[in-house]
């Protein structure tokens, strides 16, 4: 089939690619399968996808279903590159849009295709926007893994859709459809006020920790009164909270730095969303930038006085350590000579290694029973 010839073709890039990471699964097969009906029969423009991962549901629609003018949203930056380099590949670039998860994303949908995301408040938020904007009777068919499924996801697209029934399973995969959508209030943003931190954060649904501080993120702020980086000689000192969340290590840094330009920088579209309006509810919108990219891939080589990061140890649902690996590259690469990188990680990963080898020489700063705090000094 030609569908399968394209999925053999998609790739993760410029994701992370190992021999267990895959650009198709079974979901994204099964997703298709399950919403057949409702796309041959879609008129043009009424089809929407939401977090389509490497652009298995947005060409496998337009080449097994023909469908045109696909309005697309990817929460991920590295997603939505990699969809845009598989689409100019296959010539598929004219087939679909990127959009916000807004109104116009979704005005006048009928279908919406959904990779489950792992959270119940990242699929609270979509569901509420689906049911606000969409057609009134639009048809969601929300797929994902078994093992990331819960029945817990039943009850959230409950909440927005009056009718919602699980497909068998089959390949380790199910699909949840939903319809008859019963708008109501957002729920999302939220804003949480930390006491301990005397700071307001502010969550879309797929921020990580949402409005929390979470337990890495709170050691590694233990140690800032020791930062104590090299300022350069140029007008502007530069700090970079990578792989910001929600702001807080951005916002707490603006605070101890007055003199020093901040940049909050995530993959996500929540997560940057999410940062700027950490920013702006704390009053450090002048003093914070946020910056949606793939690793700081858009900041200068060399331009970075400081960077703190609290990275990840997954990439999507499986564990691997390819996200963090990338993240110390982007580190060394814009770092100034003599520039520092403080990091908080699971004390069983010992990143430190790889942080000498790539970064420059690594000290333990810290430990607890859970992590490491380290800080990395750029070779020169």
């Amino acid at each position: 089939m030609v569908i399968d010839e394209l999925y053999d073709r998609l790739r993760r890039f410029p994701d992370v690619e190992a021999p267990n990471l895959f650009a198709v699964d079974g979901a994204d097969r099964l997703l298709l399968d399950e919403a057949a009906p409702a796309l041959e029969s879609a008129a043009p423009g009424t089809i929407v996808v939401v977090d389509d991962q490497y652009g298995a549901l947005t060409l496998g629609a337009a080449v097994r279903f023909g469908a045109e003018r696909i309005r697309v949203h990817q929460d991920s930056v590295v997603a939505e590159r990699a969809l845009a380099a598989n689409a100019e590949r296959e010539d598929l670039t004219d087939r679909y849009r990127s959009c916000g998860l807004d109104a116009d994303l979704l005005a006048g949908a009928r279908v919406v295709l959904l990779r489950l995301p792992r959270s119940l408040s990242a699929l609270t938020e979509i569901a509420e926007i689906v049911a606000r904007h969409a057609d009134p009777e639009v048809v969601v068919f929300a797929g994902g893994r078994d093992k990331h499924i819960s029945l817990a996801m039943n009850d959230v697209l409950a909440a927005s859709f009056a009718e919602v029934r699980a497909s068998r399973g089959r390949q380790k995969s199910r699909v949840l459809t939903a319809r008859r959508a019963t708008p109501g209030p957002a729920s999302y943003p939220v804003r949480e006020r930390l006491d301990e931190l005397g700071l307001t954060v502010v969550a879309h649904g797929a921020a990580f920790a949402g409005p929390r501080l979470d337990i890495g993120t709170r050691f590694l702020l233990d140690f800032f009164p020791r930062l104590d980086f090299p300022r350069n000689d140029t007008d502007e000192q530069i700090a970079v909270d990578l792989g910001c969340g929600t702001g807080i290590l951005a916002a707490m840094l603006a605070r101890q730095l007055p003199d020093v330009r901040l940049i909050a920088t995530d993959h996500s579209a929540a997560a940057v969303a999410s940062a700027a309006e950490t920013a702006a509810a704390n009053g450090l919108a002048d003093r914070i930038d946020t910056l949606r990219d793939d690793a700081a891939s858009s900041i200068a080589a060399g331009s970075v006085d400081l960077v703190v990061c609290n990275p990840p140890f997954h990439i999507g649902a499986a564990v691997h350590t390819g996200a963090a690996h990338k993240m110390f590259d982007a580190a060394a690469r814009i770092l100034r000579p003599g520039g520092q990188m403080w990091t908080v990680y699971n004390r069983h990963l010992d990143y430190r290694p790889a942080l000498s080898g790539i970064v420059g020489p690594t000290r333990v700063e810290g430990r607890n029973r859970k992590f490491t705090v380290t800080r990395s000094v750029r070779s020169r």
